[in-house]
């Protein structure tokens, strides 16, 4: 009984070390970043570095806001796209489809979930490019490359789609079993249940699933820095270019000692982007507090 209680012990202090150093390292990586970004804080205020959108390192211009905006576009038109498709294939093969159909569906979502960025930028520059400049474009009366914002935001939905649908299936399967019998024996019909009771009893999984995939579509780098344009604007349509923060820096890091402030700027897009993430992590946590009680 001694040997128990301390085995449960020694595991219980485990964890606790392990949750404390995982919360330290997200410490330590904010100070790191901030710390690197000290150099361009003092050179530039930091609304004049949040607010302007010209980006000429050799003239000392580090204007961060046409990467900011081009971030969260992409970022929210992706959500747009992803989060729809997602539930619908989620309800479809937890309350639709037989069992013997998942065990087909499952496989094939957890390949999709597991490939490299890269060969979803791939596939966007020879799949989704030609298509937005040979036909979206023309059908609008727009003439376009082909790498836009669109581009980008259908290529990071097709990557967080698997995601999503397995997050979701797993919240849909937790559902209480009883709950659907008992709605389906006071004559509500299977979509009536499924839209009151699955949905209504999943909301709390279904957002924090959506925050995950949205944590994953703003760091996203090779597929977006792929198919997106790379053009410091701010989009003004879905057929313009962009240039989100992880392309940033995957572009210009290596060029980053050749100008005194380079490093210290492409580390405080690091630290936007890793304080954007944070802000919209706690944000749903609250939210998420909040409909539990």
């Amino acid at each position: 009984m001694t040997y128990r209680i301390a085995k449960d012990k020694a595991a219980g202090a485990l964890m606790t070390a392990f949750t404390i150093v995982s919360m330290i390292l997200v410490v330590a990586m904010a100070v790191g970043l901030y710390l690197k970004s000290t150099d361009i804080l003092e050179e530039h205020s930091l609304w004049g570095l949040l607010s302007a959108s010209e980006w000429k390192p050799m003239k000392n211009q580090f204007g961060f806001l046409a990467f900011i905006m081009g971030t969260f576009y992409v970022t929210a038109v992706s959500i747009v796209i992803a989060l729809p498709i997602s539930l619908l294939m989620a309800v479809l093969l937890t309350e639709y489809t037989r069992s013997v159909v998942r065990r087909f569906i499952y496989p094939l979502l957890d390949i999709l979930a597991s490939l490299p960025a890269v060969i979803y930028g791939v596939w966007g520059t020879l799949v989704i490019v030609p298509l937005v400049a040979d036909v979206v474009g023309p059908a609008v009366g727009t003439y376009t490359s082909g790498y836009t914002l669109l581009s980008g935001a259908v290529v990071l939905s097709v990557m967080i789609l698997p995601l999503l649908v397995s997050l979701f299936i797993e919240i849909f399967d937790n559902v209480s079993r009883e709950l659907r019998e008992a709605s389906l024996a006071v004559g509500a019909t299977r979509w009536q249940t499924t839209k009151h009771i699955v949905l209504r009893a999943g909301l709390p999984g279904i957002v924090a699933s959506t925050v995950l995939a949205i944590s994953r579509a703003l760091g996203e780098t090779i597929a977006v820095l792929m198919v997106c344009g790379n053009l410091i604007i701010i989009p003004g349509s879905l057929l313009d270019a962009c240039y989100p923060i992880p392309a940033l820096i995957a572009n210009n890091y290596g060029e980053m000692l050749s100008l005194p402030l380079y490093e210290s700027a492409l580390m405080f897009a690091a630290f936007i982007l890793f304080f954007v993430i944070l802000i919209f992590n706690l944000g749903a946590r609250i939210y998420l507090s909040l409909i539990r009680s």
